[in-house]
């Protein structure tokens, strides 16, 4: 694993891990981990962009990836998730995660790294369409290393 700066990630917040997401090696499943993605972007989406409404915008996952580094318990201390858009295109956008805790020291661990890339569409025509002006300023300026 190359050396992954976690400040470089302005969104986080907690996770909470349930019971039933725990395997039989008493670690989170690894489905699990694309569910914390799917909460952690709705949360990031409503904090990236302000004028961002889940009620009339909408996009589609059209790729999804996770690699895993480290198991992640029930008694994990202060689990979160961090997001970061790092790449726009002209219909699509990238969003990185991580999947962290903290060890007895107070040093960060990363459990797990995922990629998603997102298709903006018109639901009321099922089609893909560019990325609005107000969305792209709003990414831009949440996220300064796309600037």
């Amino acid at each position: 694993m190359s050396a992954i700066n976690t400040n470089d990630f302005r969104f986080s917040m907690p996770l909470s891990i349930r019971w039933n997401d725990l395997d039989p090696l008493n670690h989170v499943n690894n489905v699990y981990y694309f569910e914390y993605f799917q909460i952690g972007r709705g949360h990031y989406m409503l904090a990236a962009s302000k004028q961002w409404d889940w009620t009339k915008n909408m996009f589609v996952i059209a790729h999804i990836e996770c690699d895993y580094y480290k198991e992640l318990k029930l008694t994990a201390k202060q689990p979160s998730i961090k997001l970061r858009t790092s790449t726009i295109g002209s219909k699509s956008f990238e969003i990185e995660y991580l999947i962290t805790s903290l060890d007895k020291e107070n040093n960060e661990i990363i459990h797990a790294k995922g990629k998603s890339v997102q298709v903006l569409v018109d639901i009321s025509i099922g089609k893909s369409v560019e990325i609005p002006d107000w969305l792209r300023e709003d990414l831009t300026q949440y996220e300064p290393v796309l600037s």
